[in-house]
């Protein structure tokens, strides 16, 4: 993949991670996590080709100006996003993987001083929350997560979340978690909004609020319908109007045009890209 097609890449998948980008122009020149990886593209090549001293001297220059401090001998994949960026720590034999998203404050370190691998391996869409510590020759699978503030000292398996200190694997769902989960989902989709913080694992207090909320309208919903047939049963007719549906095709609309939105901005720095 050439330059330009990677950096596109680059662009595109801040846009799609961080809803606080607004613009292509604002990305090139305010996020410093793209630019701390870019730069190590170039110091990394620098470390392959034996060019020891250069690769550290610009690794040295993009922490200054980034605050994020990546050894050039680690390797990263396509489409890895820093998040803010200051005070990340990425160590010389770490591996990261594709589509892995990183926090401020994450350190990815090593615990022995002995040479060879002693730094952590993030394989596909892995992310490590602010302040977290991801500390030896340990692997994080496919889709891991790690909590803020967390440390992880062992091997975390395939989509499975780690908190605390030392990490540790949340529960995974009942069926009836599961059920619930899936109902909420439902109902969420149904009124129109993001069911992401529902999920009956997450601990924030306003997504819980929402989840009984939506409980709560399930249930109505249904002793509502159960009322209606036994009116209906007894000759009444006050259920024979339907509730309004909610038309979500502005939502939809709205989403389809900030997406046309942002490929414009992007494919319009194509002269300087």
């Amino acid at each position: 993949m050439g330059i330009k097609a990677r950096l596109k890449e680059d662009i595109a998948s801040i846009y799609d991670r961080d809803p606080a980008a607004r613009s292509t122009i604002e990305i090139l020149f305010n996020y410093p996590g793209m630019h701390a990886i870019w730069l190590h593209r170039i110091s990394h090549r620098l470390w392959k080709a034996d060019w020891r001293l250069s690769a550290r001297l610009l690794s040295t220059f993009s922490r200054f100006l980034t605050g994020v401090e990546i050894h050039p001998g680690a390797t990263i994949g396509r489409r890895f996003f820093i998040d803010h960026g200051m005070g990340v720590v990425i160590g010389e034999t770490a591996e990261i993987g594709d589509d892995c998203t990183l926090y401020h404050g994450v350190t990815l370190g090593g615990t022995s001083w002995q040479a060879g691998k002693r730094h952590p391996t993030l394989k596909n869409n892995v992310v490590v929350g602010a302040g977290a510590k991801i500390l030896g020759p340990i692997t994080m699978h496919d889709g891991a997560r790690v909590g803020s503030n967390s440390v992880v000292v062992k091997d975390v398996e395939l989509d499975t979340t780690v908190v605390g200190i030392p990490g540790r694997a949340v529960a995974k769902p009942t069926s009836h978690d599961q059920e619930q989960s899936d109902r909420r989902s439902a109902m969420a989709k149904k009124y129109g909004f993001d069911a992401y913080a529902v999920s009956p694992d997450n601990p924030d207090p306003v997504a819980n609020a929402i989840g009984q909320m939506l409980d709560h309208m399930h249930l109505m919903d249904s002793k509502v319908q159960e009322l209606c047939q036994v009116v209906e049963k007894l000759g009444g007719d006050v259920c024979t109007d339907r509730l309004p549906q909610l038309d979500v095709g502005d939502f939809n609309d709205a989403e389809i045009a900030a997406a046309q939105k942002r490929q414009k901005s992007i494919d319009e720095f194509d002269p300087i890209i």
